[in-house]
């Protein structure tokens, strides 16, 4: 069998071959699929694009862990432009699951060469848009790290072509792995809360020497270890041209050209779980606020930052933290008319409260509760199986966090950086997908909706009715409005 048919052919397994439910760990793999994955002949060869410190402890190690639970996937390439962790990779792989991957500088010549059927990728912001698409394009299934992308015109090309191609795709924030997730968007559309109005999530961290600082420069980077012109994507027009340095290459995430900070690689780990849960996706009206007020360090994205949000669906989003406190963080919530769900911090939980406003209020009888959910003990392993399973079963949208998904979130997170940044508020329109600063009557559409008398507006999803979404008018309210003519309004 050629080359040609061969990758057709295994392809084709892998978009009819059966699967069953999504695991949560490599404990939950059934005895069947990896009887069956042992038994065939045909295997999902995956290679790796830039596995640097996220790329190899979390991409490379979950898939050998993987390999080694008996699932059809053998890990065949890496391409890295820094040698020493290009070989530290490859020899990895190599003892981990027996297979010496082949080892490359350019990605393009990965896949043309090793007949892949996914890629992973693990490369600061700047590459992700065009790594993805070339691999889209190539009929690859993707893994990309977060955030999707690095602007939110290149997240709606990403979400096109992967439309388009009908590959399987997984944006890597794996807490969208969880269970909680779903199971609180089922109580939200059935109007457990009420009239949903907003969530606020954070993501605080401190350090004595500055974030991001604290991945290694080595006296082994230097011009002659790593391709320094393809890591910034000079030809392609990715950033500027400068010299080669090591903090530039290894901090990346501090500089503008490459990352947005906290704001891409914090902030998107939470408003992506927070989108989810609440069916929410493209903002209608966001603003970003902050500044560097402490970690003076040479960087240039801020340690204090927030990002609020406004959705067309009527909801509001706050997003807030600094890089300098983390012992005062803030909860996580969701807010309704009738009630709140509280989560707490980050995500390994056990369960979440529910906070209902007073009776008064709500006229129905409501009790404080702590509602369960399935703990998961390794996120990023659970998102990788859940990638997996997806590939095995040619389903796109068996995926945790798709590329519509990462596309709002993107929205969210890069809108406020660039608020920030240019003392702007931007404004989404959500059919042309068109971003201005132009005012086009934001707060004008709701006043026009409280003086039509509603009727509220929901999250999508929504199935409750007016459940906790209308008011009762005060019996004094029938004096109310103006007089015409000289005549009252009560009088009829």
């Amino acid at each position: 069998m050629n080359q040609e048919n061969a990758s057709s052919s295994r392809r084709g397994f892998l978009k009819n071959s059966a699967t069953t439910a999504v695991s949560a760990s490599v404990v939950g793999l059934s005895a069947q699929r990896a009887q069956a994955a042992a038994g065939s002949n045909e295997r999902m060869r995956i290679g790796f694009i830039g596995p640097g410190g996220r790329g190899f402890g979390a991409h490379v190690k979950s898939l050998c862990e993987l390999h080694a639970a008996g699932r059809a996937i053998d890990l065949v390439g890496v391409a890295e432009v820094y040698t020493d962790q290009r070989n530290r990779v490859a020899d990895h792989i190599k003892k981990q699951t027996g297979t010496d991957p082949g080892r490359y500088v350019d990605y393009n010549e990965m896949i043309e060469k090793e007949n892949l059927d996914a890629v992973c990728i693990g490369t600061p912001d700047h590459w992700h848009h065009k790594q993805t698409v070339d691999s889209l394009k190539a009929g690859l299934n993707v893994y990309c790290e977060k955030p999707m992308t690095k602007t939110v015109e290149e997240a709606f090309s990403v979400e096109k072509h992967w439309k388009e191609s009908g590959k399987v795709m997984q944006v890597g924030v794996q807490s969208t792995s969880l269970p909680v997730w779903d199971e609180v968007r089922s109580l939200l559309d059935e109007g457990k809360l009420g009239k949903v109005l907003g969530f606020q999530t954070e993501y605080f961290r401190n350090s004595d020497s500055g974030q991001w600082r604290y991945y290694k420069l080595e006296k082994s980077m230097s011009p002659s270890t790593i391709d320094w012109k393809r890591w910034l994507g000079t030809d392609e027009g990715l950033a500027p041209d400068m010299p080669f340095d090591r903090e530039v290459y290894k901090q990346w995430r501090r500089f503008w050209p490459f990352g947005s900070g906290m704001f891409t690689d914090l902030f998107v780990h939470r408003t992506t779980s927070m989108l989810k849960a609440t069916g929410l996706r493209l903002p209608g009206r966001v603003t970003g606020a902050g500044g560097i007020y402490l970690e003076y360090d040479g960087r240039e994205v801020p340690d204090v930052a927030t990002v609020l949000a406004d959705f067309n669906e009527g909801v509001q989003g706050l997003v807030t933290a600094t890089m300098c406190n983390e012992a005062s963080r803030i909860n996580q919530l969701i807010r309704g008319h009738y009630g709140s769900f509280a989560f707490g911090n980050g995500e390994a939980f056990d369960g979440f409260d529910f906070i209902p406003e007073r009776g008064p209020v709500t006229h129905v009888r409501q009790e404080a509760e702590r509602i369960a959910t399935k703990p998961v003990k390794n996120t990023t392993l659970a998102h990788f199986t859940n990638w997996v399973d997806a590939c095995e079963a040619g389903d796109p949208m068996m995926c945790n966090n798709t590329p519509d998904l990462g596309a709002a979130a993107i929205a969210v997170v890069n809108l406020g950086a660039q608020s920030y940044r240019n003392g702007k508020v931007y404004f989404l329109e959500d059919g042309s997908r068109e971003i201005s600063t132009e005012d086009p009557g934001w707060a004008k559409k709701w006043e026009d909706l409280s003086v039509a008398g509603g009727p509220a507006k929901h999250i999508p999803g929504w199935k409750a009715g007016d459940y906790g979404s209308t008011q009762d008018a005060p019996e004094h309210m029938k004096f109310a409005g103006p007089w015409i003519d000289g005549k009252d309004p009560a009088e009829g």
